[in-house]
């Protein structure tokens, strides 16, 4: 009997850790993918990018904010220098083949990629953005492109270094504001300077540290660009690791460039 009770004791013990160590790293079928925690990834990120936590809105944003970038549109900000805005277009035109207002766009989104140029677009093209974003086809198509060239990278990088849900959410916005890319200034760029500073948790290193220097390392990025030198946005992600909240758990509040909000 003692023997039972023993053993008991241990396999409690032993799931109590493994439990542990799940809940604080990398979960397949627990990502900020889907569900709530896409929600609240995605209302963390338009109350940066758009004031706001109805992201559901954003769709038929538009505007230049001044970043080298030309036009900045959409879910996650697909821009015209980069040349994701016109993926999304294209996207949509094979979605939609007929009565398709931003088709004839395309040849001038080929010419100003690269560049901050409204040429050939401007507010013809603003008009037939927000005409688009209330039609479900152009929805699928931004979300298409979001999970293709941003989401499932971060969740794959996510899962290379066993970040948990709010890890995922700092990689996500990072890609938002940064671009996937692999250069200094790119999220990849920002990743591999923060390993040299911390081990990642599948390194065997503490996540809180981790995150804390893959900041550290996005912050010097951020710091360079006139329209990112607010860190109100790293410093919210800093004080949701003080709080050891890396399953994303609501209630959450925060301050984001001097307002208030709430998730409940």
């Amino acid at each position: 009997m003692r023997r039972i009770v023993q053993g008991l004791l241990l396999l409690a013990l032993v799931s109590g850790l493994t439990g542990c160590t799940a809940t604080s790293g990398y979960r397949a079928k627990h990502t900020i993918q889907t569900g709530k925690l896409r929600a609240t990834t995605f209302s963390l990120v338009a109350s940066a990018e758009n004031s706001t936590t109805n992201y559901h809105q954003q769709y038929g944003y538009i505007e230049d904010i001044g970043d080298g970038r030309g036009y900045t549109a959409g879910i996650i900000g697909f821009t015209s220098a980069t040349g994701d805005l016109r993926q999304v277009v294209q996207r949509y035109v094979r979605l939609k083949s007929y009565h398709n207002g931003l088709r004839r766009y395309l040849p001038a989104l080929r010419r100003v990629n690269g560049s901050a140029s409204h040429t050939g677009l401007g507010s013809g093209f603003v008009k037939a953005w927000h005409q688009a974003a209330k039609d479900p086809q152009m929805i699928r198509a931004q979300d298409t492109i979001l999970n293709r060239q941003y989401l499932r990278p971060v969740l794959k990088a996510a899962k290379q270094d066993d970040l948990s849900p709010l890890g995922q959410y700092i990689y996500y916005d990072a890609v938002v504001v940064h671009g996937p890319g692999e250069d200094s200034q790119s999220f990849g760029g920002i990743r591999r300077q923060a390993k040299r500073f911390a081990k990642t948790p599948r390194q065997g290193g503490n996540q809180a540290d981790y995150l804390r220097a893959f900041l550290q390392a996005r912050a010097k990025v951020m710091k360079q660009e006139r329209a990112h030198k607010d860190l109100s946005r790293l410093n919210v992600q800093r004080q949701f690791i003080k709080d050891k909240n890396y399953q994303l758990k609501r209630p959450l509040s925060w301050r984001m460039y001097g307002d208030a909000y709430r998730l409940s």
